[in-house]
């Protein structure tokens, strides 16, 4: 199983190539990336509000980082492209297995696992989330870093209007490390939905911070 898990030296690559695009494209802001573990598993909490957010994450991050990301983005050459860059692909309809089992081996390999929560693009506002990221969090043990992008969806740009303007400054606020579970080691499903609860106060919480302090 070990060679099916997401490549670290992918994700090296792909960290690469989001530092040159991010930081060619836009002006990224980068706060608080020393919060992030030096070490061991981690996962990165990240609100989304625009396409750009998770390759941002990406290009700033002071560690490679492997996203779960929907099946659907993974269309012609993309498909090879992300699997080759280290990118988990996941069947949001269904409990997804494999995506499942390969997140877990990159925590269990002392990697970082990028977790959009709220499940798809929004209003990037932590509101609602899924189950999934209290799950993840609660079996591997890892600490949850929440990621507050912030820009990236004010305005549209002149040339492509999906994209944000070029050139224009987009924050990435990284918070405190936080512990999702409760000590116990419980995974039921009261568990799960007790951590959910909770993380999802630690995420709105930064979200707030993060505004204030950016003036976002």
């Amino acid at each position: 199983m070990t060679d099916r898990l997401p490549s670290p030296r992918g994700a090296d690559v792909g960290r690469r190539i989001g530092v040159g695009l991010m930081y060619g494209l836009w002006k990224p802001r980068v706060l608080g990336a020393w919060r992030v573990p030096t070490t061991g598993p981690v996962i990165l909490a990240v609100n989304h509000s625009h396409m750009i957010d998770g390759p941002m994450v990406m290009g700033v991050a002071p560690r490679p980082t492997h996203f779960l990301i929907k099946k659907e983005a993974f269309l012609g050459p993309l498909d090879p492209f992300l699997t080759g860059i280290g990118q988990v692909k996941v069947d949001r309809d269904t409990t997804d297995r494999t995506a499942i089992t390969r997140a877990l081996g990159v925590l269990e390999n002392g990697g970082v696992l990028g977790i959009f929560p709220e499940g798809t693009r929004g209003e990037g506002d932590f509101a609602s989330l899924r189950a999934g990221l209290a799950y993840f969090a609660v079996r591997s043990g890892a600490p949850i870093v929440p990621v507050a992008v912030l820009g990236s969806s004010d305005k549209r740009g002149r040339l492509i209007k999906e994209l944000p303007p070029l050139r224009s400054r987009v924050d990435v606020v990284f918070g405190e490390p936080f512990e999702a579970g409760d000590g116990s080691g419980r995974r039921t499903r009261t568990a799960l939905d007790e951590a959910t609860g909770r993380i999802q106060k630690q995420l709105a919480a930064h979200l707030e911070n993060a505004r204030r302090f950016t003036g976002r």
